[in-house]
């Protein structure tokens, strides 16, 4: 479980295809402090660390996670935003998550609002649509946000100066792919109000 806040960000440093599966070399400031077998997030993706050297860590992305997320994209000297698993006596400052991608999104605008930055993404309509929600909670690429403005498929976020200095944010344009996680309040309500309504139409 995590918590959508950035502890560090990881230089990509090394990329090696296996079969299907990708390992990445990662450099950053807290990469001396992992140990083997930790889970940690890589742009909201939970990835188990399989290396530690130094100042690097390896995790490994399979198929199925290369396929729902952005990691496939990724290259060598490219930014990612890390953070470890939340500790049970912390605060938890961002929301609850779980760093399972459910899809990607596109970056359709992006604007510089002369103190904060305004970043507006497509993704695509399915049966997730309804857990975007105005003031709601959604993952960005492992940064916890609060939605603005939904409609249809395409949502807004609003950007605060430490933030974009701090993660990926600084770099995103338009036409880039993030990672997009829902929240899991939402899918556990959601999930429940299908069943019940399913029930009620099958008496």
């Amino acid at each position: 479980m995590f918590t959508g806040i950035i502890e560090s960000l990881g230089i990509i440093k090394k990329i090696e295809q296996e079969a299907t599966n990708i390992h990445f070399t990662i450099e950053s400031s807290i990469s001396n402090q992992l140990k083997i077998d930790q889970s940690i997030a890589h742009n909201g993706v939970c990835l188990t660390v399989i290396e530690q050297k130094n100042n690097t860590h390896k995790v490994t992305a399979i198929a199925e996670t290369l396929q729902k997320s952005n990691l496939g994209s990724l290259k060598v000297g490219d930014s990612v935003n890390l953070e470890r698993a939340m500790k049970s006596n912390a605060r938890l400052d961002g929301h609850q998550v779980q760093g399972h991608v459910d899809q990607t999104g596109i970056c359709i605008e992006r604007a510089d609002l002369n103190g904060s930055w305004h970043f507006r993404f497509k993704y695509q309509k399915n049966n997730d649509a309804y857990l975007v929600v105005d003031k709601g909670s959604i993952c960005i690429s492992g940064v916890s946000l609060t939605v603005v403005n939904p409609v249809e498929d395409c949502f807004s976020v609003a950007i605060i100066p430490y933030t974009i200095e701090h993660t990926i944010f600084k770099h995103i344009q338009i036409g880039d792919t993030v990672n997009l996680e829902f929240d899991i309040i939402g899918k556990y309500i959601a999930k429940y109000a299908a069943a019940y309504l399913q029930s009620m139409s099958a008496k």
